[in-house]
This record gives structure tokens, C-alpha cells and sequence, in this order.
């Protein structure tokens, strides 16, 4: 069979190799299809630690049952319609047993340590089904739609974690198909007010905003992203700014913009060597500041129900996936923010008068005090 197999860094290679056989744990499927993650172009260029042999790539894998190891679980039929996931919890450290799998710490995953779905066919290994990561997929659900779950879910997983409130402001860097997704799900699950697009491609800006329609699109290259935000929330910033795009700056920007109490998300990764970020802009204002986002395990297909047609948030006409929807989170959004830089010495302090002499730390690095919250950088990047 035909597969796309990563051999080194700048060596992928279109080659033939033997159909894989199904183990008795083992589920085989016929891959219908298998989504190009921006993940993948990464391996392609700079590998990665957790590929340690000539692997069959992909993760985001759709496609039909076609043999079924005898003490494979799960009930799966030949001809059944599925859904793998990605990444692979153990289902047994932990943060399994809290039920944070998607913070596994012995994660393993699909394309990695498992031959992946660019081939013809893959077998589901006995580590995806002991943690019910075979996904029956419903009948008004296309393959094409059924292999973006993954990436849905981790959009799903990162709002969870930002709190997204009814007539929050948000900003998304990034007008690719995942920055698509977060404002289908900001606007359609969280009922968000404002939503701001922002990307320097002005013909994909122009495209994905057709297509998902945000309040606000704000071209990059040619106007400063943090002093329109600005302008348009009144000068408060924006209450949700979430980074799907792997640039450094957006994420400087990002952090400049937020609001007080504001919920900032780097769902994108940066390249190796990027170097450090600014401390959060004034610490006593409480903004969260989560990391890139992997799928929750208790995101699951299911048809959308009687009553919700096209219109509704969930349905495929409407997300491209389906009707991908959330069981209830097991755990609360409070409870799990994590703060990026606190101040010094202990306690949680609030206010000015307990800081020592904080500065602008802007590109321009003009050092002026905070007593006047302005100076000549516009805050273009934030505080210390």
C-alpha cells in the first residue's frame, strides 16, 4: 500500500509498504481520510523527540472498520464508521485518574510512537481503544468533517479553559481553519459579543471571514493590531485573545491587549529557539495565560439532535465537524487557571502601591512609569 512515511528532518517520502495485519487487540481501518495539521509540516522540517523510527504520519484520521481483532475493545463491526484520536492518554497516572487526560504524562500518539492515517490503511492500537478513543461517527457525518474533530476539540478544550462569558470581547490571531473554529465556538457555544479576526494575509483574512463573518477584521500589515483593538473596545482591551497562529509577536501583542481579567490562550506553538516572553503586563490584573491546547477525552461526535438544523452551532453546515459536542467538563473554570508570573514574596498583592517601580517594557523600551498608564510605545507589548 501507498503511505507517507517520515524518514529525517526534510526526508518524507511517498513510498510502498506492506498492508499492516490486525493484532487480536488491534482494530484495522480503511483510512477515508486524514487532515494536514500544521503539527505536520513541523515534523517535516525540525522532526520531533517522540518519533524515534521511520513512522507512517498523520493524526487526524477518519475512516472505515474493516477487521476486528477477536479481544479488541470496544464492540466495533466491520463496515463501522470511525474517528481516531490523536493523542493517546494512559488512562492510569494521575492526571488520568482526575480525569485531566489530555495532560497525560505518558502521553503517546497517533503518527508518532503509532504508524499514522497518511496510508491506505492503519491499525488502531490496543492503547487508543483500552481509553475509548475510537469514535463511532454519526451518518450525517462526512469522513472529511469526521478528521477535523481533533482539532475541534482542542479549540473546545482551550475556551473551556478560558471561561469565554455572553458579550465577552475577543480577539483570534490567525485566519486559518482553526482560527475559524474558535470563532464559531466563541461566538455559537459561548455566546460571545465582539469577535475580532486578525491576520497579514489579506486574501486569507478576507477568505475566512466570508466564511465565519467576525464582527471586526483587522489586517496586520498594515495597521498597529494593539491600538485598534484598543480603539474599538473604548480603550478597556479585549476580555479573550486567543493565538492561533505560531508567531512570537502575536503573542507579545496578544499579552498587551487583554483586558483587566482578561483570558489570554497561545493555542499556537512557536518555533524551537523563539526565546522568551514579556512577564504578564501588569501582574495585579489577574490574567490567565493557559498554553497550546490538546483535545479533552470527554469531547465525543454526536449527530445533532431534533430541532437543530442548520442554523444551529453545532450542526456540520455550521462548524465543518459535524455537530461535535461537549460532555460536562469535570472540572470547573476557576479552578483551573494558572497564572504565567505572580508577584514576588508570597501572597497575592493587588494595586500599584505594591509594586516596585514598574516600567514599560515595549519594543521601544522608553522606561516610563505606570502612574500615567501611557507612554510613547502605546503598550505595544505590556509592563513590568
Amino acid at each position: 500500500m501507498k503511505a507517507l512515511r517520515f524518514f529525517a528532518r526534510e526526508d518524507v517520502r511517498l513510498v510502498d509498504i506492506a498492508e499492516p495485519v490486525c493484532g487480536p487487540e488491534e482494530v484495522k481501518i480503511k483510512v477515508k481520510n486524514c487532515s494536514t495539521c500544521g503539527t505536520d509540516v513541523k515534523i517535516l522540517h525540525n522532526g520531533h523527540v517522540n518519533i524515534t523510527r521511520v513512522t507512517t504520519m498523520g493524526h487526524e484520521v477518519a475512516g472505515e472498520v474493516v477487521e476486528v481483532g477477536p479481544q479488541a475493545l470496544g464492540g466495533f463491526q466491520v463496515g463501522d464508521r470511525v474517528q481516531c484520536i490523536a493523542a493517546v492518554p494512559c488512562g492510569e497516572c494521575h492526571e488520568c485518574r482526575k480525569g485531566w487526560m489530555e495532560v497525560c504524562q505518558n502521553q503517546t500518539s497517533v503518527g508518532y510512537q503509532y504508524d499514522g492515517g497518511f496510508a491506505e490503511y492503519m491499525i488502531v492500537p490496543k492503547q487508543v481503544l483500552k481509553v475509548d478513543g475510537l469514535n463511532q461517527i454519526p451518518e450525517n457525518v462526512g469522513y472529511d468533517e469526521a478528521s477535523a474533530a481533533e482539532p475541534f476539540a482542542c479549540a473546545i478544550n482551550a475556551q473551556e479553559q478560558l471561561g469565554i462569558q455572553e458579550g465577552d470581547f475577543v480577539v483570534v490571531f490567525g485566519a486559518g481553519p482553526i482560527g475559524c473554529m474558535h470563532i464559531r465556538i466563541a461566538r455559537g457555544v459561548h455566546k460571545a459579543g465582539m469577535i475580532a479576526l486578525v491576520d497579514i494575509n489579506a486574501e486569507r483574512l478576507a477568505m475566512s471571514a466570508d466564511a465565519v463573518h467576525p464582527d471586526h477584521v483587522i489586517d496586520a500589515s498594515s495597521v498597529d493590531v494593539v491600538e485598534e483593538v484598543m480603539r474599538l473596545t473604548g480603550g478597556r482591551g479585549a476580555d479573550v485573545v486567543i493565538t492561533a497562529t505560531p508567531a512570537k509577536i502575536t503573542q507579545e501583542q496578544a499579552i498587551a491587549m487583554a483586558a483587566r481579567n482578561g483570558r489570554i490562550s497561545f493555542f499556537g506553538g512557536l518555533p524551537k529557539n523563539t526565546g522568551p516572553l514579556p512577564a504578564v503586563a501588569h501582574p495585579w490584573r489577574e490574567r490567565l495565560v493557559p498554553g497550546p491546547q490538546q483535545a479533552r477525552s470527554g469531547v465525543h461526535l454526536n449527530r445533532p439532535s431534533a430541532g437543530e438544523g442548520p442554523d444551529h452551532p453545532t450542526h456540520p453546515a455550521r462548524t465543518g465537524t459535524g455537530g461535535l459536542r461537549d460532555r460536562p467538563t469535570r472540572r470547573s473554570y476557576q479552578g483551573d487557571r494558572r497564572a504565567l508570573t505572580a508577584p514576588q514574596g508570597g501572597g497575592r498583592r493587588r494595586g500599584p502601591a505594591a509594586a516596585a517601580s514598574p516600567v514599560c517594557t515595549a519594543l521601544h523600551e522608553c522606561n516610563q512609569s505606570l502612574n500615567s498608564r501611557s507612554c510613547v510605545c502605546q503598550r505595544r507589548v505590556g509592563w513590568r
